[in-house]
């Protein structure tokens, strides 16, 4: 049984179960009628929202010009928080308490507190949080989730908002039952944690490589859909993955990791190019999200409801790496899915890493909704979470670096000479990305100078074969597309100048070294 809740815990409702364990969690996911069995013993659930509701989030504020995201003032927030109390009260609802971060004063208390009717969400954030507190009812959080999915709020943008009070530590989710909302809304909060500490939260993988030289830990950054979780997950010399979504960096390159699990997107998954991801999403204990079914029969290529199909696993599930124990980080990957000029691998200097982390790049992905699919996207520090002015990210990577020179990479994780459909295009495959990957751990690959942007594009790597993976200005000569590669190379610098033109206060070398 839940334990119970203790007298000072400031929650009116119908009831409340307190600390349920795992198996009371999955019970309560079981009887949801959105929630269906699978041939893998595990559940999946469908949800209405299938994304984040970018549009529907707001920072609760009196002072908006702190903030480059959208804002709402103190009267409003409470007011919708009033409104939340009050449904609450003729409410089952589900408290679920852990830990975001996994040691040291960013190991930060937080609460999940969740309609029982969307059970599920809470079995998913327990994955995530470390150290579940069971039966401790001297849990302070510091980071607190009330999440209401079934109260709408005319008004607002689909009937649904998200209030983020980062004063308070408290975010109020409102008539929206996609998960992420729960896992983002928790990080979100601890981004200005971090940052105020001096370091800098970054959407990033992290994982440990064993080389000749030793282990080195790589931290691997990029939108969602871009490869990030699977780059993470793919081995080079039996690494370990660490963490697979955000983490902490902070001066000397010490890394706080944030979640105990995974969040993973399923579309496409194959047990041959992702073994590690689809062996922990296969097990009992795995919830599934909008993953398409048949019968019990799963099938991860089919995106009739969305390409947007997620599963956690906790990271007992896989062969990882002890976060306590991870080495400062060496290196890291700036991820841009790109179908035209970006090369497989360019290395960076100081100003340029930190102008394209700022520029986050890539074309749409399938994690923002349909909205964003097939589109070209910039999300600064591709965190899409940073809750103060964006441009607050650049600045603090490049104060960083300084005190812990990493290698920094840009990794073209899409094709080159045109999108697919195009004959005359080539495909940047797993295989080709692990290549680079392990190449850049062990320090093998020959560099040139590439001419038009400034940095270093590789000449030779170990494992691929075709330099035209490598320096796309290759492909384009020999179909005779010279001009056209031209135009491509103008209309990026003069797109991207105009994007980190948005940010007043980066740093002008930052902006002047990718544009």
């Amino acid at each position: 049984m839940p334990s119970s809740p203790p007298s000072d815990l400031g929650l009116a409702a119908k009831s409340i179960a307190f600390h349920p364990t795992e198996a009371e969690l999955r019970e309560y996911a079981d009887a949801m009628p959105q929630a269906r069995q699978t041939e893998y013993g595990n559940v999946n659930v469908q949800t209405k929202v299938v994304s984040r509701s970018k549009g529907s989030t707001y920072v609760v504020t009196d002072r908006p010009d702190e903030h480059s995201d959208q804002t709402i003032d103190r009267e409003e927030g409470r007011r919708l928080a009033a409104l939340q109390d009050e449904y609450i009260r003729g409410q089952d609802m589900v408290v679920v308490d852990g830990f975001v971060g996994h040691a040291g004063p960013y190991r930060t208390p937080a609460r999940l507190v969740i309609e029982k009717a969307n059970a599920n969400i809470a079995g998913m954030q327990r994955f995530l949080y470390y150290d579940p507190v069971e039966g401790d009812t001297g849990h302070e959080p510091e980071i607190t989730m009330i999440y209401t999915p079934n109260l709408a709020v005319p008004g607002y943008p689909n009937d649904r908002v998200i209030a983020v009070d980062l004063d308070a530590g408290v975010t109020r989710v409102l008539n929206s039952d996609y998960f992420g909302e729960s896992k983002k809304g928790g990080l979100r909060m601890w981004n200005r944690k971090v940052y105020e500490g001096g370091g800098l939260a970054m959407h990033a993988g992290c994982k440990v490589i064993p080389t000749s030289d030793g282990e080195r830990t790589m931290l691997i950054v990029g939108l969602s859909g871009t490869g990030k979780t699977t780059t993470t997950f793919t081995k080079q010399n039996g690494s370990q993955a660490v963490q697979d979504d955000f983490i902490g960096l902070f001066a000397g390159g010490r890394i706080v990791s944030t979640e105990d699990g995974c969040f993973a997107k399923t579309f496409a998954l194959s047990a041959e190019d992702e073994p590690a991801i689809h062996g922990a999403v296969t097990k009992p204990d795995a919830y599934l999200e909008n993953v398409s079914q048949h019968g019990d029969k799963i099938d991860f290529f089919d995106t009739s409801y969305t390409q947007n199909g997620r599963a956690v696993f906790n990271m007992r599930s896989i062969d990882n790496y002890p976060a306590d124990q991870v080495p400062p980080a060496s290196f890291l990957l700036v991820l841009n899915r790109n179908e035209n000029i970006i090369p497989g691998v360019a290395r960076l200097n100081i100003e340029q890493a930190a102008g394209y982390f700022m520029l986050g790049e890539t074309q749409g992905t399938s994690a923002g909704g349909k909205d964003e699919e097939g589109r070209s996207l910039r999300v600064p520090g591709t965190n899409p979470f940073f809750p103060l002015r964006h441009e607050q990210q650049g600045n603090r990577l490049a104060e960083l670096l300084e005190t812990h020179p990493l290698e920094v990479f840009l990794l073209n994780t899409g094709r080159v000479g045109g999108p697919e459909g195009d004959d005359r295009s080539k495909k940047l495959r797993i295989p080709h990305s692990s290549a680079i990957v392990r190449a850049i751990a062990e320090g093998s690959i020959t560099w040139d100078d590439d001419p038009d942007f400034g940095y270093q594009v590789a000449a030779e790597v170990p494992g691929i074969d075709d330099p035209e993976l490598l320096q796309p200005r290759r492909l384009y000569e020999r179909q005779g597309r010279t001009d056209e590669y031209r135009r491509q190379v103008e209309r990026l610098k003069a797109e991207r100048a105009d994007y980190l033109a948005e940010f007043p206060g980066l740093d002008e070398a930052i902006v002047k070294a990718v544009s």
